[in-house]
C-alpha cells in the first residue's frame, strides 16, 4: 500500500442549520467561518485513514488578507506586516486534533493583491513574502510541522523567498514551465497521470527524490513505477468536492500488488 497525503481541500459554504450545530458542538471556543471551513477541511480525512492528514485550502487567502493590516481591499496601501493572533489560534485548533496535520494556505500571488504602496516589484514582492514567512513561521511555532502553497502559477521570486522542506509548492495543473521552475528550489512534485511523460523527461536534467501522484489509478501507479521506487510514490489528494467518500477512495487507490 501506498502512503497517502492530503494537499488541502475546498469546502462548500455551510447552510445555516450546519453552522449552528457546529457552534453548538463548539461552545466556547473562539471561533468564525474560517474556523469552520478549517475544521471541515480536515475532518473527512481522520476517519479515511490518510496518512499524512492536512488542513486548509485556499479559502484561507480571507484570514491571511486580515491578518495583514497595510492591505485594504486587496490593495497594499501602507507597509507590510503581520498580526498573527487569529493565525496562532487556527494553528492551535489544528494541532490538538491530530499530530503532524500539515496547513495549506494560498501561496502570496493567489490572493490577488495589487500593490499601491511600494510602486518596487521586487520590493513589493519581498515584503509579500516575507510577511508570509512571518505568518507560516507563527503556525510551525504553534505546532503545524510544514505548510503547502496552493499556486495558480509557479512563480520564482516567491519560490526563492519561501521554497525550503517544510514548505511545499503545489499546483494542480500545473505546466511544463511551471514543473521546470518547481524542480529547481524542491526535489519533490504533486502531479497527475498525464504529467507523468513530462516529469521522466525532466529527470533528464533535475533530481526528482519522491512523486505525489494526484487522485491515482492502477494504471498511474503502475507507470510511475516505471521511474520511481515504492517508496517515492505517495498517493495525494485535493478535495474540491465531496467529503470522507472522496479521501476513503483514494486510500483505497492507494492499495495495490506488489
Amino acid at each position: 500500500m501506498l502512503a497517502t497525503r492530503a494537499f488541502g481541500a475546498e469546502p462548500s459554504k455551510p447552510d445555516l442549520a450546519e453552522l449552528a450545530e457546529w457552534i453548538r458542538k463548539h461552545r466556547g471556543r473562539t471561533a468564525d467561518i474560517i474556523t469552520f471551513q478549517l475544521d471541515r477541511s480536515l475532518a473527512p480525512q481522520l476517519p479515511a485513514g490518510i496518512t499524512h492528514p492536512c488542513a486548509g485550502g485556499k479559502f484561507y487567502a480571507d484570514r491571511i488578507l486580515s491578518a495583514i493590516p497595510g492591505i485594504r481591499d486587496r490593495k497594499a496601501v501602507g507597509e507590510l506586516h503581520a498580526e498573527t493572533r487569529d493565525i496562532i489560534e487556527d494553528a492551535a485548533g489544528i494541532v490538538v486534533q491530530k499530530k503532524g496535520v500539515w496547513c495549506a494556505v494560498p501561496a502570496p500571488h493567489v490572493l490577488g493583491v495589487r500593490d499601491a504602496y511600494y510602486i518596487d516589484k521586487a520590493e513589493w514582492t519581498g515584503a509579500l513574502c516575507e510577511t508570509y514567512g512571518t505568518i507560516l513561521r507563527s503556525m510551525r511555532d504553534t505546532g503545524v510541522p510544514g505548510h503547502i502553497l496552493i499556486c495558480c502559477d509557479m512563480d520564482n521570486a516567491e519560490l526563492l523567498a519561501l521554497a525550503q522542506p517544510l514548505v511545499f509548492f503545489f499546483r494542480p495543473e500545473p505546466r511544463r514551465e511551471d514543473l521546470v521552475l518547481l524542480l529547481e528550489r524542491q526535489h519533490r512534485v504533486a502531479v497527475r497521470k498525464e504529467h507523468l511523460p513530462v516529469i521522466f523527461d525532466l529527470m533528464n536534467e533535475y533530481t526528482v527524490r519522491k512523486i505525489f501522484l494526484l487522485d491515482p489509478d492502477p494504471a498511474a501507479i503502475a507507470l510511475a513505477r516505471t521511474h520511481f521506487d515504492h517508496d517515492q510514490i505517495v498517493a495525494g489528494g485535493y478535495c474540491t468536492d465531496g467529503g470522507v467518500d472522496y479521501w476513503k477512495d483514494l486510500v483505497a487507490a492507494a492499495e495495490f500488488t506488489l
